[in-house]
């Protein structure tokens, strides 16, 4: 794509959750004109407005000159060039299957989505394959330890913008970039949406622990294996940027104390165990949080009604169990985290046994 096309590119980001208001803020307060395809009339009465989400991320405001916003899909991303996809996994189906099945011809899409297609077990990359023939060099993801709440606050946070194309991917991510926001680029779109998934499955597994009053010293040794069994689902479907510690040519053009370039990402990058690390730990984890209320005792309809929320590691943990049934992954992690929320097999009886193969 030529410089001056890039330059009056039109994006859309199609969601309003938190999330999506994140990505809508930083794009936002950037000076990027958008669309932002949202549920309802009353949130665009709100925005226009009041200048924020009513819903979510109150605190994020907006320079509304630079929003179109729309309760109609289809006009957005007929609109637009660029698609930011920011619904949750367990209604994206529902949303894109009455599509035409013409209607992501020339667009590129962005998936902030961490989530897997439920119906069909798989990621949505392929989903949009096989449904609209959607060319996989013009999909992308953002993805990374990105909790919402910190976006709203301006905290510095990383996010790592993938695609098979170095330079669109590059002009997506300078688009975010800005003083809380660093960005990194890479190419392995299969291995940080398994990532995405797996983590939130794994922080549901911490939150069950916490909730069952396990303390910091047996979390951390779950997290450390949780760590291994990604590390080990990854490689075994294919996989690179495994080895710790272990870099291709550093980046050039990008300087550290004017004595080093920026490394290539490897698995201890922030994609892969960064956001692995604070979606188990963090209070603001929506998984951990559902996982809490289950070591608890709550129901996982309780634990549903009680968030308002959606914890997408709820329908990855089934999801992931019957992909894992074909890859025949070492997962007893994630394993115990599927049975206890679709076998009701207690979490205390689930942790025990994992209590004698953890290392």
């Amino acid at each position: 794509m030529k410089q001056e096309e890039k330059n009056t590119s039109k994006i859309a980001i199609i969601g309003s959750g938190s999330f999506a208001t994140a990505l809508a803020k930083i794009l936002n307060g950037n000076g990027v004109p958008l669309y932002w395809s949202v549920r309802s009339q009353h949130i665009i009465d709100h925005i226009k407005k009041y200048g924020h989400n009513p819903s979510y991320l109150r605190s994020a405001t907006f320079n509304t000159s630079l929003l179109t916003l729309t309760t109609d899909l289809t006009e957005a991303i007929k609109e637009s060039d660029y698609l930011i996809l920011a619904i949750p996994s367990a209604y994206t189906e529902e949303v894109l299957d009455s599509l035409p099945k013409d209607i992501f011809t020339g667009k590129k899409i962005i998936s902030a989505i961490k989530g897997i297609m439920p119906n069909r077990n798989i990621l949505l990359n392929d989903y949009l394959k096989n449904e609209f023939g959607f060319d996989p060099n013009d999909y992308y993801t953002i993805m990374g330890p990105c909790h919402a709440e910190e976006v709203a606050s301006e905290k510095l946070s990383y996010l790592t913008f993938t695609g098979l194309n170095q330079t669109t991917t590059q002009w997506i991510a300078d688009q975010f970039r800005n003083h809380y926001i660093n960005t990194v680029t890479n190419d392995d779109v299969y291995g940080v949406q398994f990532a995405a998934i797996l983590k939130n499955i794994y922080a549901l597994g911490s939150g069950i622990a916490h909730g069952l009053g396990y303390g910091d010293n047996f979390l951390s040794v779950l997290i450390a294996n949780a760590a291994d069994e990604m590390a080990g689902f990854l490689r075994k479907v294919g996989i690179r940027n495994m080895e710790v510690g272990v870099h291709k040519e550093p980046i050039p053009g990008v300087q550290l104390m004017k004595t080093s370039l920026r490394k290539s990402a490897n698995y201890a990058a922030s994609v892969y165990m960064g956001d692995l690390l604070v979606t188990c730990y963090s209070l603001y984890s929506r998984n951990r949080t559902f996982g809490n209320m289950i070591g608890k005792g709550f129901s996982v309809k309780a634990a549903q009604i009680e968030m308002n929320m959606v914890a997408e590691g709820y329908n990855a943990s089934k999801c992931f169990y019957l992909i894992n049934k074909e890859v025949g992954s070492d997962m007893p992690i994630a394993t115990a985290v599927y049975k206890i929320l679709w076998e009701d097999v207690q979490p205390s009886v689930a942790f025990d046994q994992l209590e004698q193969v953890l290392i």
